[in-house]
């Protein structure tokens, strides 16, 4: 008896030490009132328009009371009764009624003021509000009338997940790291859910002034298109986010025949520089004549282009071949600089050979074709792909898994200099471009000034553990099984593991608690 009772203490003192010892994550919880709008108004957020020099719009929420909506706005000045030399602006009011949409059941009034005329190089003040509620007032400002003037901007992938948690962290990083910056790229899937309005008041949240200071420019990601059953019925075509265009207001001057991408595809110019926001979610190759247009007719020293789905992929079985073979041709024809990307949920940064444009008894390694970068802001983490980009014709120079990065993107005449920072402030890539006579760039790799390079085998784990016991439990089960996903929780003060085995291209998926019960 004595002999069975031993292993029988040391089972029940090791599941005892697991459900003491074991850190489960607890994700917070919204009550529903919380993203409800009030007569306030709330999800301010700015955006250039095509002349970033002369034209910013605002956009705001209030609940459906409020039908009177206004904007005023001044050239700021250190004396507070600036507000006396300012204008009054009667806003543009529109309704979204998502009530019936079970994952947004959200009812309001969304307001809009465009600015236009404004001087270059100026900060403005400006706020919103019905006339009697009122904004504080914000301050922005215009980009200067000189081209060659120095301005740095910021530009973050994926928020998607754990957005107040996590990602607010790492944007507010961003605005301390670079508080001078003009504007902010946004390249997709902002939210994961493209209609929950409680993810888009995370991501309003999360910003905070930020989103009302620093012009959003922002381009959709997968995440957010969504089917709308409620709307159209089991089969339903995926649609925009229903509150993408009610709640920013970006350029206009995109394909005038393709309103299904309007406020999706669309072009910024900030002093020399042209910014193309593209939609790599529906009509891609509708979008060619219209870029081909853009590029051809662009006379900015420096090209960039931001889109969600990358044209080399990071991560693994994400290949978009029809879309680089759709766009890249542009790209290479026009001599785009920088590519800014999302989706992958990783790091790499990569790039082309400059093709044609090198010259003889040119060393090709110090002169490149167009950068294309792809980055995470959010918490959710992919794995690299394996072997880099060996099997495209592009080299990748750099890369990460399981971090948060945002970037930070100074333009200053002939030199663009791009630096890649984790969340917590550390230099994880950089790299410089000098514009040439013959529109070539000569490449500068800094990469050597950064951290060593960060995957999941030398950062904290990013899966949660399995006990050892449990482990065992499983592989005694399951022989020849991988173990390839866990995720805890618990349960009337149990531990409980959700798992992945695979085998042969196979998943089980099944649950095991601290007692090694296991339920598939």
């Amino acid at each position: 008896m004595k002999n069975l009772l031993l292993p029988f203490l040391c089972i029940v003192a090791c599941q005892w030490a697991i459900a003491q010892e074991y850190r489960v994550y607890k994700a917070p919880r919204f009550r529903e009132e919380w993203s409800k709008p009030t007569d306030y108004p709330d999800r301010i957020v700015l955006s250039f328009g095509a002349d970033a020099a002369t034209q910013a719009s605002v956009t705001w929420r209030t609940d459906t009371t409020v039908h009177n909506a206004l904007a005023e706005i001044a050239v700021a000045d250190g004396a507070p009764t600036f507000w006396r030399y300012g204008k009054t602006l009667s806003a543009k009011t529109e309704q979204l009624d998502a009530s019936s949409i079970e994952m947004a059941k959200v009812k309001a009034h969304y307001h809009s003021a465009v600015f236009t005329d404004l001087l270059p190089g100026t900060t403005y003040a400006y706020r919103v509000g019905d006339g009697t509620t009122w904004s504080e007032w914000i301050q922005f400002s215009t980009a200067s009338d000189d081209k060659d003037e120095p301005f740095a901007f910021l530009y973050v992938g994926d928020a998607q997940n754990y957005i107040l948690e996590l990602w607010a962290r790492l944007i507010r990083e961003g605005y301390r790291k670079a508080p001078d910056a003009k504007f902010i790229i946004h390249a997709g899937d902002l939210v994961n859910n493209a209609h929950r309005d409680q993810e888009w008041h995370e991501w309003f949240t999360a910003g905070g002034f930020i989103h009302s200071m620093v012009p959003s420019m922002s381009t959709p990601g997968n995440h957010e298109y969504r089917a709308i059953p409620e709307w159209d019925g089991t089969n339903a075509k995926r649609r925009l986010s229903v509150q993408w265009r009610p709640q920013f207001t970006l350029p206009e001057n995109g394909p005038q025949d393709l309103q299904e991408i309007a406020e999706t595809v669309y072009y910024t110019d900030y002093q020399d520089v042209r910014i193309i926001s593209l939609n790599s979610n529906v009509l891609q190759e509708e979008q060619i004549p219209w870029l081909e247009k853009v590029l051809s007719e662009n006379n900015k020293k420096w090209t960039i282009v931001t889109y969600h789905h990358p044209l080399f992929s990071a991560s693994e079985g994400r290949e978009n071949t029809r879309l680089r073979e759709a766009w890249k041709p542009l790209f290479d024809k026009y001599q785009v600089d920088l590519a800014l990307q999302g989706h992958d949920h990783s790091y790499a940064r990569g790039r082309v050979s400059p093709g044609e444009n090198v010259l003889d008894g040119v060393n090709a390694r110090d002169k490149t074709g167009t950068v294309y970068v792809v980055s995470v802001s959010g918490g959710k983490m992919y794995e690299l792909k394996q072997n880099g980009w060996d099997d495209y014709e592009a080299d990748r120079d750099r890369a990460a898994e399981n971090t948060q990065l945002f970037q930070v993107i100074r333009i200053n005449g002939d030199k663009l200099s791009f630096e890649s920072y984790t969340a917590t402030g550390e230099l994880y890539d950089a790299f410089d471009l000098e514009k040439q006579a013959d529109g070539t760039n000569q490449f500068i790799e800094r990469k050597s000034e950064a951290i060593p390079e960060r995957r999941f085998t030398n950062t904290i784990p990013y899966e949660d553990p399995l006990p050892d016991n449990l482990l065992s439990i499983l592989m005694a089960r399951y022989p020849d099984h991988a173990l390839t996903r866990v995720n805890a929780r618990k349960e009337a003060g149990k531990l409980v593991f959700a798992v992945r085995m695979e085998k042969d291209g196979e998943r089980l998926e099944l649950q095991i608690d601290e007692d090694g019960t296991i339920r598939e």
